[in-house]
């Protein structure tokens, strides 16, 4: 097997996985999901029109009915969209066609952590730009980055997992104009913040969007995600998509989420950004906690007990949430995605007896 791994690139070598431990627990507030499933209707319409093609055929080479109705959704041309297997798919499919020995991609750091496994993994370099102490983008750390390194790709996760910070646009803006790098904004979060940039795509023609159907479109299990850009930059990113990269299933799912959006989908968004403001509140009576506001459905919070011993206790209580504190700056920090009201009590009740007991237990 030693002599099989020396064909390994020496940058995968020293990678670990991207990978999550196998826990499970009847709450489970880990991975940023929309707590509550799919509607009937979506689940239903889905299934009658998967009933209704023969499964023995592939499903269509490009997806023009799914990238039309997300024109119309998104309020962007179908020839600049690309609809992918999760917008990971899509994130690797970009960092393929423009990254390799050589080749710098600029990211802001706490953030998502695939961004620099892929850029590893192609041979490319990583350079990283520190938010501020409060966790917000500083435009002039990117800026300055940019002159120093020429970044040939900038990604910056809008609202950032995982402190669920949103860039300004006027920062946005002056980023674009200084550089001849593509800028990556993903919006995987874009939904609980009411705020999106796909408007300045007809402005800047290096501006690329990410967005994914498996938050707020509560289809995590299919697997859907797509991207926004300048139809002359998505003729090339197609390259590196694999053939019949989404099947007939999350196809059909997709545009009946989008069909139904505003009816069934969009209040549970506004329920969950209900929820996180409510624990948002509630957080802060916790002495020992300090939550960090968020625009996503999800956020980060400080804690005084080191996070692996409230990930452990609180999955002693059968509730699971993510231990954050090996990212840059979260030393202290453990990350709770929103759940459903009664989720929520449980996690809030958790977290009320663990920091009383350590309370009490330090007077004795």
């Amino acid at each position: 097997m030693k002599n099989a791994n020396k064909k390994i690139k020496p940058e995968v070598l020293g990678l670990k996985e991207y990978a999550l431990q196998p826990h499970r627990a009847s709450i489970k507030i880990n991975q940023n999901e929309n707590p509550w499933d799919a509607p009937d209707r979506i689940k239903s319409e889905t299934l009658k029109r998967i009933e209704a093609r023969q499964w023995s055929r592939y499903p269509d080479f490009v997806a023009f009915d799914l990238h039309a109705k997300l024109a119309r959704f998104a309020d962007w041309t179908p020839d600049g969209m690309i609809a992918g297997n999760g917008s990971n798919e899509l994130i690797q499919a970009l960092l393929m066609v423009t990254i390799g020995p050589g080749k710098r991609v600029l990211i802001c750091e706490p953030t998502f952590a695939l961004y620099r496994q892929i850029t590893t993994v192609l041979g490319g370099e990583i350079i990283s730009a520190p938010v501020k102490k409060d966790f917000g983008f500083d435009a002039h750390a990117i800026s300055d980055a940019m002159r120093m390194f020429n970044p040939v790709v900038t990604i910056i996760c809008s609202p950032n997992n995982p402190t669920g910070q949103v860039i300004d646009a006027e920062a946005l803006s002056s980023i674009l104009r200084q550089t001849s790098g593509l800028v990556v904004i993903d919006e995987a979060y874009h939904e609980f913040a009411d705020q999106s940039v796909v408007p300045c795509l007809r402005d800047h023609e290096n501006l690329i969007v990410l967005r994914t159907f498996s938050k707020a479109m509560a289809l995590a299990g299919l697997r859907v995600g797509y991207l926004l850009a300048a139809p002359d930059l998505t003729a090339e990113i197609k390259k590196a998509v694999l053939p019949y990269n989404l099947n007939a299933f999350s196809q059909a799912a997709a545009e009946v989420a989008i069909e139904l959006y505003e009816t069934d989908l969009k209040p549970l968004v506004k329920r969950i950004v209900a929820e996180r403001e409510r624990v948002f509140s509630e957080l802060q009576n916790i002495a020992g906690l300090t939550p960090v506001r968020s625009r996503a459905n999800f956020m980060i919070v400080h804690s005084v007990i080191k996070p692996q011993v409230v990930f452990e206790e609180l999955l002693r209580r059968d509730i699971l949430i993510r231990d954050v504190s090996s990212y840059p700056m979260l030393a202290d920090y453990f990350r709770l995605s929103m759940g459903r009201p009664d989720e929520n009590e449980k996690v809030l009740a958790g977290l009320r007896e663990i920091f009383e007991s350590a309370a009490t237990a330090s007077t004795n």
